[in-house]
C-alpha cells in the first residue's frame, strides 16, 4: 500500500504527464499556425508546476516513497522549479522561431518540452538506478525527436541521427556501470548500496570497474571532455528553439544525477571517482576553451563554451571530500549548484537573443551576423554583452561569483595539487575571455550588415530584459542563492 505522502512528493510529475496528454490531444482541435492555446496552456503547466516544486522546497522536508525509489527534497525540490523555468523561458524565446520555421504545425514542440521536463523530473527524484535510467530515456528520447523536429532541415536530421547513435552508446555505458554495482552490492536502491559499499565487504575492483562506466555516461550527458563529441554538432545542427532546450533545463538534471548516484551512493568511492572528475574537468576546461577561439560559428561556440563551463562544475563536485573528511562536501557541492544554475541562467539569455535575431530564412547563427546589434538595438546589445561578460567571468556579472564561489572551494578543500588546479582554471578562464569579448568588439565596434531595426514580441522583450537584469543583479546580490543553494545541500546531505 503506497501512502499519501508518496503520491504528494510526486504531484507535480503527476500534473506534468497529464497535462503533456492533455495538450497532444488539446492541440489536434487548435487551428492557429502559431498554437497559441496550446502554447499558453503549456506555460500555464509549467508555471504551476515550477511553484508547487518551490513550495515543496520551502518548507525544508525530506520524503522517501513508493517504497524508497522517489526522494523529494529541497536540493531536488529547487533544482525541479528551476528546470520548470528554464523550459518555460525557453518556450517564449522559441515560439516565434519556430512559428516562422514551420515547426508548429504540430503541438510536438511543447508535448515533446513537457514530456523532457518529466524525464528531468524523474531523474532529479530518482532513489533507485532504474528510476534515474527510466527518467534519463524518457529525457533523452524527447530530445532526439525535438532534434529532428524540422523535418525538411538536413542539418537537423543530421544532428539528430548523431544525437541518438552517441546517445545510445552513453545510455548503454551508464546502464552497464548500473548493472555491475548492483551486481557487486545486491541492490538497485542508492541509499541500499551506500551501506553495501560503506560496509568494506565488497571487492574494491569490482566496484571501481562498475564505477568507470557510470562516470563514463554521466560525462556525456554532462557534456565533458573526452565525450563531449556530439555537443558542438547538435547545438550548431538542431533548430536554435531547441538548441536552447537541450542547452537549459537537461543540464540541472545532469547535475542532480551526479549527485545522486556518486555522492548519495557512493561517497565511500569518493577518492576513485574524484580522481575521474579531475581529468575530465581538465580536459573539458582546455578542450572547452581552445576549441572555441577557433569557432566563426555563434551556437558553435557556444557550445564549446559549455564544454568548458561544465569542467567548472565538474571542479565543484570532486572538491566535497579530501581523505575521507567530508568537512567540505557542503561548501564543495552548493558552490557546484549555484554555478549550475547560474549558467542555466546565462545559457537561456544569451539563445534568446540569437532567437530574437533569426529571421524568416534567415539563422543569424555567426558572429559575424551581430555586426553593429548596437547600432540597431541598443537594448539587445546590452543583454548580450551581459551575458557574455558572465560567462567570461568579469564582474560584477553573476558568472564571476560563480567561477569565485568554486575555486574558493576546490584551494580551501586541499594542497598544492588543488592550488595548481585553480590557477589553470583562471588561466583557461583568461583564454575563454578572448572569445566572448571578440563577440561584444562585433556588437559594438564593426558596421551593422543591415540597417533594419530589431523587433520583438511583448513577452519575449518582457522575459529577455528580466532575464539579463537578473545576470547583474544576482552578480551584485549573490547572497540569497547561494544561501538557497547552501541550505539544499546541507539537508541533502543530512549534516
Amino acid at each position: 500500500m503506497i501512502d499519501k505522502l508518496s503520491w504528494i512528493s510526486v504531484y507535480p510529475e503527476i500534473i506534468l504527464l497529464i497535462m503533456a496528454c492533455v495538450i497532444t490531444l488539446a492541440d489536434l482541435g487548435v487551428k492557429s499556425p502559431r498554437r497559441t492555446q496550446t502554447y499558453l496552456l503549456s506555460l500555464l503547466t509549467l508555471a504551476i508546476v515550477a511553484a508547487l516544486q518551490a513550495s515543496y522546497a520551502m518548507g525544508g522536508v525530506t520524503v522517501y516513497g513508493f517504497n524508497n525509489m522517489v526522494v523529494s527534497d529541497p536540493m531536488g525540490n529547487w533544482l525541479k522549479c528551476f528546470a520548470a523555468i528554464a523550459v518555460m523561458v525557453s518556450l517564449v524565446y522559441g515560439r516565434p522561431y519556430a512559428a516562422d520555421r514551420d515547426m508548429l504545425r504540430g503541438g510536438e514542440l511543447f508535448s515533446l518540452s513537457l514530456f523532457g521536463l518529466l524525464g528531468i523530473f524523474v531523474m532529479i527524484s530518482g532513489n533507485n538506478f532504474l528510476v534515474i535510467y527510466l527518467g534519463l530515456e524518457l529525457l533523452t528520447l524527447a530530445s532526439y525527436a525535438l532534434v529532428a523536429l524540422r523535418r525538411d532541415h538536413a542539418a537537423a536530421t543530421e544532428a539528430a541521427m548523431k544525437y541518438f547513435v552517441l546517445g545510445a552508446l552513453a545510455s548503454g555505458f551508464l546502464l552497464y556501470g548500473l548493472s555491475m554495482i548492483y551486481g557487486a552490492t545486491g541492490s538497485l536502491d542508492v541509499n541500499a548500496v551506500f551501506r553495501a559499499i560503506n560496509s568494506g565487504q565488497i571487492k574494491h575492483q569490482v566496484l571501481v570497474f562498475g564505477l568507470v562506466f557510470v562516470v563514463s555516461g554521466l560525462a556525456f550527458k554532462l557534456g565533458a571532455v573526452p565525450f563531449h563529441m556530439w555537443i558542438p554538432d547538435v547545438y550548431q545542427g538542431a533548430p536554435t528553439a531547441v538548441t536552447l532546450l537541450i542547452a537549459g533545463a537537461p543540464k540541472l538534471a545532469a547535475f542532480a544525477i551526479f549527485i545522486r548516484l556518486l555522492v548519495e551512493g557512493m561517497l565511500p568511492l569518493a577518492f576513485d571517482w574524484q580522481q575521474m572528475l579531475m581529468v575530465l574537468a581538465i580536459g573539458s576546461l582546455l578542450i572547452g576553451n581552445l576549441a572555441a577561439i577557433a569557432q566563426t560559428n555563434l551556437k558553435r561556440m557556444l557550445a564549446y563554451s559549455t564544454i568548458s563551463h561544465m569542467g567548472f562544475v565538474l571542479i565543484g563536485l570532486m572538491s566535497g571530500v579530501v581523505n575521507g573528511d567530508t568537512h567540505y562536501a557542503a561548501n564543495a557541492y552548493s558552490s557546484s549548484m549555484f554555478y549550475v544554475i547560474t549558467y542555466v541562467l546565462t545559457t537561456l539569455a544569451s539563445f534568446g537573443v540569437i532567437l530574437l535575431l533569426a529571421r524568416d530564412g534567415f539563422e543569424s547563427e555567426e558572429i559575424a551576423d551581430l555586426a553593429g546589434l548596437n547600432e540597431r538595438s541598443p537594448l539587445y546589445a546590452g543583454v548580450m554583452a551581459v551575458c557574455l561578460f558572465s560567462l567570461a567571468g568579469i564582474p560584477p556579472m553573476v558568472g564571476f561569483y560563480a567561477k569565485l564561489s568554486v575555486l574558493q572551494a576546490l584551494i580551501v578543500s586541499g594542497g598544492v595539487l588543488h592550488i595548481g588546479l585553480a590557477v589553470f582554471a583562471v588561466m583557461m578562464s583568461l583564454i575563454g575571455a578572448f572569445y566572448y569579448l571578440r563577440v561584444v568588439k562585433v556588437m559594438y565596434f564593426d558596421k551593422p550588415l543591415t540597417a533594419g531595426t530589431v523587433s520583438a514580441p511583448f513577452d519575449v522583450r518582457a522575459v529577455l530584459s528580466l532575464n539579463g537584469a537578473l545576470l547583474l543583479v544576482l552578480g551584485l546580490l549573490p547572497g540569497g542563492l547561494m544561501t538557497l543553494c547552501a541550505n539544499a545541500v546541507v539537508q541533502m546531505l543530512g549534516t
